[in-house]
């Protein structure tokens, strides 16, 4: 039975949705971008619009093995909920510093994000670990889906009716509206500070993101490493993958919405990746297949942080000085990448190069010792 407090395949899989995230935000910067390096525009879901549910996932199935002592028998104490508390306020800190970054305006700064997202889902999904039965969690589980379906679809939005699923008149946006000043929402993308991607109201269905690693985590440890528990993970995530299907002919898979689709749909592809880790790493001990990605999974707070402001600081800086100065961005990738390989290689030759940089770092880090915790 897996009784370790952590998984070698997990640290694997989180190195591989750390990969894909430099990937996916190293060429999405460029003009043009092979498909599948780029989110879908709303409704739909690409290996872009992976990553994001594949992280929160991977901390729900974490979260199995860290709160084990807690959910058998040992009662959670206030320093416990403290600790919860601190990190998940450092997590919201750190993406205000990546929003507002470098000149922080505070008047007009973006409130949610990446990492606020990932805060208030680990932070909601711990406590209702915590302090409700597996029962009681499933339940919960389901009442939050259908619940957020039942509202993105029934409640009526002022101006836009019931059931509009658009940036600016869905019910999770108008919500969002009520909640958060209109200049602290997202202004790219259509949404025009009329709504956000990584909003308050959409964040409920991304707790069941987490709940649903959570879930899976906990139902590992106490499998033997088997091929039959891949079997059983694989089974799982094609559940996963049919019935949010299925869901999304009434409530079509949407990132930007997290909708209920959406949510289950990303999970089954998560419990692919993970049973092909798992069997890989833990059932035939092939570890030396998982390692590059071991080796940035322990350290992947630490490479996104630092990978993001590169980027900022690669798109807020200029070659040359002028009105018509290219970004560094934008000149390193037209004069080394795009000049000889065209426009979607060079994007994705760009971002592949940037990936091997950050590994090279990541492997630095662990020669060392050094494992950046939050």
């Amino acid at each position: 039975m897996t009784k370790n407090n952590r998984l070698t395949s997990l640290d694997a899989f989180r190195g591989i949705t750390i990969a894909g995230m430099i990937l996916v935000n190293m060429a999405g910067v460029a003009d043009r971008v092979y498909p599948a390096l780029n989110h879908s525009d709303w409704n739909g879901c690409t290996i872009a619009d992976l990553v994001f549910p594949f992280f929160l996932f991977i901390v729900g199935v974490a979260m199995a093995f860290s709160l084990k002592k807690y959910t058998e028998g040992n009662q959670a104490t206030p320093t416990v909920y403290w600790r919860i508390f601190r990190r998940s306020a450092i997590l919201f800190a750190l993406g205000l510093f990546l929003n507002g970054f470098w000149n922080y305006d505070w008047s007009n700064i973006r409130i949610m994000g990446v990492l606020q997202r990932i805060s208030l889902a680990y932070f909601l999904a711990t406590i209702a670990i915590l302090n409700l039965p597996r029962k009681g969690q499933w339940i919960l589980a389901a009442i939050l889906l259908i619940g957020y379906w039942v509202a993105m679809s029934l409640i009526p939005v002022p101006d836009f009716g019931a059931g509009n699923l658009t940036r600016e008149g869905n019910f999770g946006a108008y919500i969002d509206r009520i909640i958060i000043p209109t200049a602290h929402l997202y202004k790219g993308d259509g949404f025009k500070s009329m709504g956000d991607p990584e909003g308050l109201f959409s964040t409920i269905p991304a707790v069941v993101t987490v709940l649903l690693g959570y879930f899976t985590g906990d139902w590992l440890r106490q499998q033997a490493i088997k091929s039959r528990t891949s079997m059983d993970l694989v089974l799982l995530g094609l559940s996963g993958l049919v019935v949010g299907q299925v869901w999304d002919f009434w409530f079509p898979i949407n990132k930007k919405l997290w909708t209920s689709s959406y949510t289950l749909f990303t999970a089954g592809w998560a419990l692919l990746l993970l049973a092909a880790c798992f069997e890989v790493i833990e059932v035939r001990k092939q570890r030396q297949w998982g390692k590059p990605f071991e080796i940035m999974g322990v350290n992947a707070i630490a490479i996104f942080v630092a990978s993001v402001l590169t980027i900022k600081i690669m798109v807020k800086t200029n070659i040359g000085s002028g009105e018509n100065a290219p970004t560094t961005y934008n000149w390193i990738y037209e004069h080394i990448f795009a000049s000889w390989a065209g426009a979607m290689n060079g994007s994705f030759l760009f971002a592949l190069v940037t990936l091997l940089f950050w590994w090279a770092v990541g492997y630095g880090m662990y020669r060392l010792g050094w494992f950046v915790k939050v």
